[in-house]
């Protein structure tokens, strides 16, 4: 079993933002420090008239603690009070004037004083009570033994500590609050960034809805009804509007499923199967409809869902770029899987250093390939204006997120190149 080592303690106000706050406590305990040692010897012993050794050595137990008062007022606590206490019994043994105070010189009680800061900004309600507990009774048990009667000065230390413990603690308090309201503030604001995040994206959601919906529907609904309302429909162009209300109807699908992910972001995802392999030889179908001739060589083989998705939204976005920027170009659109070379068996006496695990866990990989021509005849006018130039990039994504690789890129006679590599393993998603 490992001990947990304590995290160092902290200097009083050294949660500051100004640097001058975090030093202030050191500067007033160096100033009380270097004050009163030398003012307590020369009390003592030239007022007191105690021996210049214990004046000495009282002198330091008084003051130097002060310094580690900054860092832990407690222990510093301890010390002092102790000398304190130690200090009126020593001059208990002497002969000193009536007017002058006991059992605590007026420089202790300075000293004492500022500890008692100290303390009330560190420690809990508890410890302060006890801490004016203790020195009350120190102060009742010493006026038992005052040499020159009681005094209402002989509780003056017990009166001050006990003001100024109460007014440390409260200002630790309203430190603490201060702190976690701002502590909460911080909460508050994240709540509304993310509570505005989703009102934009409800908002985005209802224009989509309002906006894109209804006009794929309006296409839908006329590619259906075609055949009805004009007569004499040649079968090859009515085959035309059953694809084109078909392609509506899986856009309109497609883009309900995107509304809900906007509209909820913690949406578990439809439950539908999502295209793969099998699909994109009804997205060559469609391209081959819009004019664009596309020779398709498709691949039979059981892949990971992920990888299939990949590979239809690949080719999908690729024949995508096709029809918008080189119609009626030749297109070739090949899907295969390509698998690792066998290992090439050992020799009897290897001459060379054994191959590295790596090489040797090579695994099989899905290879999409689209590539078209430059077109014959290019439009008098783009058939699409201001393109995002999401596309490539929502490719390279997906890549990324199977783990593969994709080269696109023009070739030298104008045409567009577009190869993917996507791992068919699950070790290599990771």
């Amino acid at each position: 079993m490992t001990a947990v080592e304590e995290e160092p303690p902290r200097a009083l106000l050294a949660g500051a933002s100004r640097r001058w706050v975090r030093l202030l406590p050191w500067a007033v305990a160096f100033v009380l420090s270097v004050a009163l040692l030398p003012t307590t010897i020369q009390v003592l012993t030239a007022d007191y008239g105690l021996n210049g050794g214990i004046a000495s050595a009282l002198a330091v137990a008084q003051a130097a603690p002060l310094l580690l008062a900054v860092v832990r007022p407690l222990q510093a606590w301890y010390v002092i009070f102790a000398a304190d206490v130690a200090g009126a019994l020593a001059l208990l043994t002497v002969d000193f004037k009536e007017q002058l105070l006991w059992p605590f010189p007026p420089m202790e009680i300075v000293g004492y004083v500022g500890l008692c800061l100290a303390l009330g900004l560190r420690e809990p309600r508890r410890t302060l009570l006890l801490v004016w507990l203790a020195t009350a009774g120190a102060n009742v048990a010493l006026g038992f033994f005052a040499p020159n009667g009681t005094s209402a000065m002989n509780v003056l230390l017990t009166i001050l500590s006990g003001v100024v413990l109460v007014l440390g603690g409260a200002l630790r308090e309203r430190y603490e609050v201060q702190r976690r309201l701002a502590e909460q503030e911080t909460i508050s604001e994240a709540e509304r960034d993310r509570r505005t995040l989703l009102e934009e994206r409800a908002r985005i959601a209802r224009e989509l809805h309002d906006v894109v919906a209804h006009h794929m529907s309006v296409i839908t609904v006329q590619a259906d009804t075609a055949a009805y309302r004009l007569e004499r429909l040649p079968p090859d162009v009515q085959e035309e509007f059953t694809s084109i209300a078909a392609t509506s109807r899986e856009s309109l699908g497609e883009m309900r499923r995107l509304l809900g992910v906007l509209r909820n972001e913690e949406a578990n995802g439809e439950l539908a199967p999502q295209p793969g392999l099998t699909r994109i030889g009804q997205l060559v179908e469609a391209t081959a409809r819009a004019g664009v001739p596309v020779e398709f060589t498709p691949c039979d083989a059981d892949v990971p869902e992920a990888v299939g998705l990949s590979a239809y939204r690949i080719v999908q976005e690729a024949l995508a770029n096709v029809v918008r920027h080189a119609p009626s170009a030749q297109t070739q659109v090949s899907v295969s899987v390509s698998q690792p070379e066998p290992e090439p068996e050992p020799m009897s006496e290897p001459m060379s250093e054994p191959t590295t695990e790596s090489g040797s866990e090579e695994s099989a990989r899905l290879t999409v390939l689209v590539v078209n021509g430059p077109s014959p005849q290019p439009p008098a006018a783009p058939l699409e204006e201001g393109g995002t130039g999401h596309g490539l990039v929502g490719m390279r994504e997906r890549v990324r997120l199977v783990g593969g690789t994709l080269d696109a890129g023009p070739l030298p006679d104008g045409g567009f190149r577009v190869a993917a590599q996507l791992p068919l393993t699950e070790k290599d998603f990771t």
